[in-house]
């Protein structure tokens, strides 16, 4: 797929999980941005979603990680799947807009807060619609396999955010349906949306139906 291709599917797959309509924002100036700062913050969030997220899948059998509570309802592996493919869009995303000239000028017209992005993007009680670029396609026949991409692709984006420093990263701003937002949060997006799908791995669990093993 080529690099507008990827741009535009990213773009789209923020619209469909909220706007600045949906997902509420607190008013802060710049200097309450560059306190919160903190690429510890960051790293952390990543593991500690990574964790739940296995821990919710650890054990599945074929038949548990196939069940759907409906037809049109997404499977634990669907989901899995789902996760993987977003995460690489929008890191391609990351990428592109940290190699764009910073514009530490825009930082002023975040409304967003990290916390809003994360409390938004977890809250099941919206929904939303995947894009075609990132529904799932049964790829992956196992969890092992799903897992093991995860992995491979997390470990790109660790090492990204370890090597670029989160002042740069805040003075990368750009527009996105949250209103304008900074490679910070753009990265914060990957670990929110894990943890979103999280959830939905745990309500397709907690269905009545879902197999006993």
């Amino acid at each position: 797929m080529k690099k507008v291709s990827i741009i535009i599917a990213a773009f789209v797959i923020l619209t469909a999980f909220g706007t600045k309509d949906t997902i509420s924002t607190s008013n802060h100036t710049k200097s309450s941005v560059i306190a919160k700062d903190d690429k510890q913050v960051l790293l952390d969030y990543f593991k500690e979603t990574n964790k739940n997220l296995l821990q919710n899948v650890k054990g599945l059998s074929s038949e548990q990680l196939e069940f759907k509570a409906a037809p049109d309802k997404w499977s634990v592996a669907q989901c899995l799947e789902h996760i993987v493919l977003t995460e690489g869009y929008i890191f391609d995303m990351v990428e592109k807009l940290m190699g764009e000239p910073a514009n530490p000028e825009r930082r002023e017209e975040i409304k967003i807060t990290d916390e809003d992005l994360i409390k938004g993007m977890t809250d099941r009680s919206q929904k939303a619609q995947a894009p075609e670029e990132i529904q799932p396609s049964d790829k992956y026949t196992n969890a092992k396999e799903a897992l093991q991409a995860l992995e491979e692709q997390r470990a790109k984006i660790k090492k990204y955010i370890k090597s670029n420093a989160v002042e740069d990263m805040r003075n990368h701003v750009t527009d996105s349906p949250f209103g304008p937002i900074d490679a910070y949060q753009f990265t914060l997006f990957i670990a929110a949306h894990s943890a979103r799908h999280t959830l939905q791995i745990e309500e397709i669990k907690a269905d009545p139906g879902f197999p006993a093993k």
